[in-house]
């Protein structure tokens, strides 16, 4: 076998590798869409059709038969709520851990990294027996305070590291001239660190965007968010597959605009940092 033919039978097996692994990513996407488009009796039927014929009955029942659009207000005045504070809270305390000096910072950086490790379903009883008290339950509000404080850890960590790699002169020099902290922060540090702050944004509003548990124990029928919603389809004649898929679908489209929307940050943001020199 000549050293031509062996490279071309490598490429080609690497192409298959490829494709069959963009097939298995791309199969439950695949089946979610399919599913939403059909009716019961193509959904269930054995062996699948692979061709058919498609219906949008329950994207229209998923719109106008229920409080969509109340579930999506929610869920985007959330989203978009925690997102702004905890990317905007982050990155001040990303700047002062990285920045200044003081007793306990190593301590405080540790423990920033843990609480993040704390999973959401722990948090759900405790954080209902404080909501309670303070009268957060059942509203927006105390929603966004537990998606702020949850991502907080993580955008934090996040922010820090890109900020430690900007030269220290650039923000000597804004002092020097006279500028405060805050203005070289505001001025200088934020801009430099736009990809960061990408990274941080969608990955902060994708979790505020899914998440389900905290959201189920802390809302009711008028607050609840689009995850919760979903819940609503599991009844006790049976699960509506149709529906489920059609607002899952609708779930996932703003939160695919959102990450494609920033991409080009957010390869820079993952990719900083790794080439020296």
């Amino acid at each position: 076998m000549t050293f031509q033919v062996k490279k071309n039978l490598t490429l080609t097996m690497k192409y298959i590798m490829i494709l069959i692994g963009a097939a298995l990513v791309l199969f439950p996407i695949y089946e979610m869409i399919s599913t939403s488009l059909k009716l019961p009796v193509d959904a269930f039927r054995l062996p699948p059709k692979l061709f058919f014929v498609p219906t949008l009955t329950n994207y229209q029942s998923v719109l106008f038969e229920s409080n969509f659009f109340r579930f999506f207000s929610n869920s985007a005045v959330v989203a978009v709520s925690s997102t702004a504070f905890s990317v905007g809270l982050g990155a001040l305390a990303a700047y002062s851990l990285a920045r200044w000096n003081f007793g306990g910072k190593k301590t405080a950086i540790a423990g920033i990294l843990l609480l993040r490790m704390i999973p959401e379903v722990i948090l759900a009883v405790p954080v209902f027996v404080l909501f309670n008290s303070f009268r957060f339950i059942d509203g927006r509000v105390g929603l966004i305070l537990v998606y702020t404080a949850l991502n907080l850890p993580f955008n934090i960590w996040v922010l820090r590291t890109f900020i430690m790699e900007l030269p220290y002169e650039l923000e000597e020099s804004a002092i020097i001239d006279g500028c405060t902290d805050f203005t070289v922060f505001r001025k200088i540090v934020l801009p430099l660190i736009g990809p960061g702050v990408a990274v941080a944004s969608i990955f902060t509003f994708r979790i505020a965007w899914n998440e389900f548990i905290l959201s189920l124990v802390l809302t009711n029928r008028f607050t609840r968010t689009l995850p919760v919603a979903v819940s609503l389809y599991l009844t006790d004649t049976g699960t509506e597959w149709g529906k489920i898929t059609a607002i899952a679908t609708i779930i996932a489209v703003p939160a695919f605009i959102f990450t494609f929307t920033a991409a080009k940050s957010l390869i820079m943001g993952l990719t900083a940092g790794a080439v020296k020199g």
